[in-house]
């Protein structure tokens, strides 16, 4: 038996508990660190607050690594026997053997950087690689997304009551308002775009916010009627994912093992027009794998 699987068990509301404790203090380091880092608009800091990863357009900020030891070192506290997988630091691909937690320190980090009040703290429990748990953060509206399995999903911010989300009743795709993003290599950018411009005409309108997270919590909450978007990892969509699917949403995710689901759609959609959305992204090529 692995060692990450020896902690006692918990149920999928305990777990999420746990996200929603661990992604506030988190978030809350974040925005403290925002504005100790940049400039209230645009990113005119330390050049040694950033760095770049896959590509020169694909930023990280000493905030995210921050922010994900922080969100370690309270789950290695409260869990210590569980796995973890995150954006920064990387960690278990291994999703058969107990609880792993997936996290995303900051979600939309670009936005971050620019001061563009879109990005979030996510963290999520997955067991054999299905998410049971799960919260996000809205940092800059202070607004907290969770849900558990079987459980509801549910939004709050500050002092308010938790109010449960469910997607819209949109019945009729041509009036569909619909949540994207792109990659950051030319080839998979140069395929998003051509995609997006045979779908734009055949829906209400199209929004990018840049944090997926966020995107799939605003499908729950009725913001937007979809999301789709192609090469997103484990830790953009764990929890999001699973807040949109308790909401009455379908849900479309690639494999959770991050090493082969590079270039699949995560799809998630009002249950209203999903069958419809779907057939239409597949026509137009939106549910295969695209490049990298």
């Amino acid at each position: 038996m692995s060692s990450h699987s020896q902690s006692p068990s918990l149920s999928p509301r305990e777990l999420c508990d746990i996200a929603r404790t661990v992604a506030t203090e988190a978030a809350d380091h974040a925005r403290m660190r925002r504005r100790e880092l940049f400039a209230p608009s645009g990113h005119r800091g330390e050049d040694s607050a950033v760095s770049t990863k896959s590509t020169p357009t694909d930023p990280v900020t000493v905030a995210d690594t921050e922010t994900e030891q922080l969100i370690r070192r309270r789950l290695g506290a409260l869990r210590p026997h569980d796995a973890i997988l995150g954006e920064e630091e990387g960690g278990s691909d291994e999703v058969g053997a107990g609880i792993r937690w997936v996290v995303d320190p900051i979600d939309g980090t670009v936005n971050f950087l620019y001061g563009i009040p879109a990005y979030a703290v996510s963290v999520a429990a997955q067991v054999d690689g299905v998410s049971v748990a799960g919260a996000v953060v809205d940092v800059a509206r202070g607004l907290t997304y969770w849900a558990w399995a079987g459980g509801g999903a549910w939004c709050a911010g500050g002092d308010e009551e938790p109010r449960r989300l469910r997607a819209n009743p949109i019945d009729e795709v041509g009036l569909a308002l619909i949540a994207t993003g792109f990659g950051y290599s030319p080839d998979r950018r140069r395929a998003q775009g051509a995609l997006l411009a045979a779908l734009l005409p055949r829906v209400r309108d199209v929004r990018r916010m840049g944090a997926a997270a966020l995107d799939l919590c605003m499908v729950a909450a009725g913001a937007v009627d979809a999301h789709f978007e192609h090469g997103l990892a484990p830790w953009d969509w764990a929890a999001g994912a699973l807040i949109a699917e308790e909401a009455g949403a379908r849900v479309l995710v690639p494999p959770a093992d991050s090493s082969a689901a590079d270039g699949y759609p995560t799809i998630a959609v009002a249950p209203g027009i999903a069958d419809e959305l779907v057939a239409l992204l597949t026509e137009l090529g939106g549910t295969a794998q695209l490049p990298n």
